[in-house]
């Protein structure tokens, strides 16, 4: 009886706070924050924000196939974002004193980490409705929309909570020059080279070898000669360059086998020009045709075989890929700040990713979901859907 009264009052309260649309920030506007803000505006915009953003999500779970939601695993997901919710909840009409400040960044440090495995969750809570029954197409549909959906959020409740914690708790950013979360001289090629080095890392303990590393970049912008930096969040770009490296020298050595003298490296060309960074990637990994193109942006599609798991779906060993959430989750990280991430391929020779981002932090604005019933239903109606 105690348990149906709280989930009948967060029920309410997602009613109450999915009424008000997500406050989408720019890159611009959290660096400038990170220099000049203060931990009491952070509180009092994170403390609505979050709930907002979190309500929108919870209320949109009302129109994703009930099978997904009874398995264990997606019971236990919505269990993590009701506490998460609470506990931001009940900073609500607190005044912003120093206690009240110190407790509400330990409980955003605390909920950053209960939530940082939370994805495996989501794949796991696919697989255990695909093994109760067969998916169908209007349901994979449905799946697709609303996990691109879940996991934009995500992206962008992160961000702003790392970015309060870095700045006003006791964390430091990984690196000195950064304002929090965000590098306002974030080096391409840099990134570009770290990616490298750990997907190659991870081959060697797969035992594989695996081709070498190009990189050529061009500032069209400032000074040809000069190294392209641009202000970013330099953990996203990492996410989303090391997928597709990994994804383009798994594809080369597959293609010429472990036994091959020598690869043809994977190249990548870096462009900065006046609205955009460009990030092309291109292998000699054998391409894929047209017809599966598009599926390589499906949740639990991958090329690879699928990897050996346990009891509890958790992966064995060191696996390169197989579980169909990279790509996807890649894309999302690039359109967060309205960029893109689309691919391009030869069958019988390779394929380029291209990789766009604002190069000015003043357009980069977020990419964010507002619940909508439209796309779960058959109606013909056209409603706003994002930010």
């Amino acid at each position: 009886m105690r348990l149906s009264r709280v989930v009948f009052k967060l029920s309410k309260q997602f009613e109450q706070y999915a009424r008000f649309q997500p406050t989408p920030v720019t890159l611009k506007s959290l660096i400038d924050f990170a220099v000049d803000g203060d931990i009491k505006d952070s509180y009092k915009f994170l403390r609505v924000e979050l709930l907002v953003r979190w309500s929108h999500m919870r209320k949109e779970m009302n129109y994703i196939p009930t099978r997904l939601l009874e398995t264990p695993s997606f019971q236990l997901i919505n269990k993590s974002y009701d506490q998460s919710f609470s506990e931001v909840l009940a900073f609500n009409n607190i005044e912003p004193n120093p206690t009240a400040l110190r407790n509400f960044t330990e409980t955003l440090v605390g909920i950053r980490r209960r939530h940082a495995d939370i994805i495996p969750i989501f794949a796991r809570a696919y697989m255990e409705m695909d093994k109760a029954g067969p998916i169908d197409l209007i349901e994979k549909n449905h799946l697709q929309y609303f996990y691109d959906r879940i996991f934009m959020n995500r992206i962008g409740i992160r961000t702003l909570i790392y970015q309060h914690t870095l700045l006003f708790g006791n964390e430091l950013p990984q690196h000195p020059q950064q304002a929090g979360i965000i590098d306002p001289y974030c080096d391409v090629v840099r990134i570009v080279q770290d990616a490298y080095a750990t997907a190659k890392h991870l081959f060697e303990r797969a035992s594989y070898r695996i081709p070498a590393l190009e990189i050529t970049s061009h500032n069209a912008c400032d000074n040809e000669n000069s190294h392209v930096t641009i202000v970013y969040i330099p953990a996203h770009l990492y996410h989303i360059v090391f997928e597709l490296l990994k994804n383009s020298l798994r594809a080369t050595v597959e293609r010429y086998g472990l036994d091959a003298k020598e690869y043809p490296p994977v190249r990548v060309h870096i462009v900065k020009g006046h609205e955009d960074v460009t990030i092309a990637i291109a292998d000699r990994g054998g391409g894929v045709p047209r017809s599966k193109l598009s599926q390589l942006f499906h949740y639990m599609y991958s090329t690879a075989p699928k990897p050996q798991t346990d009891s509890n779906n958790v992966a064995k060993g060191t696996p390169i890929a197989g579980f169909g959430y990279g790509l996807p989750i890649a894309r999302l990280y690039a359109k967060y700040f309205q960029g893109n991430l689309s691919l391009a391929s030869v069958e019988g020779m390779g394929t380029w990713a291209y990789v766009s981002i604002k190069a000015e932090p003043a357009n980069a604005s977020e990419h964010l979901p507002i619940s909508s019933k439209m796309r779960y239903s058959y109606t013909t109606k056209k409603g706003s859907d994002w930010t």
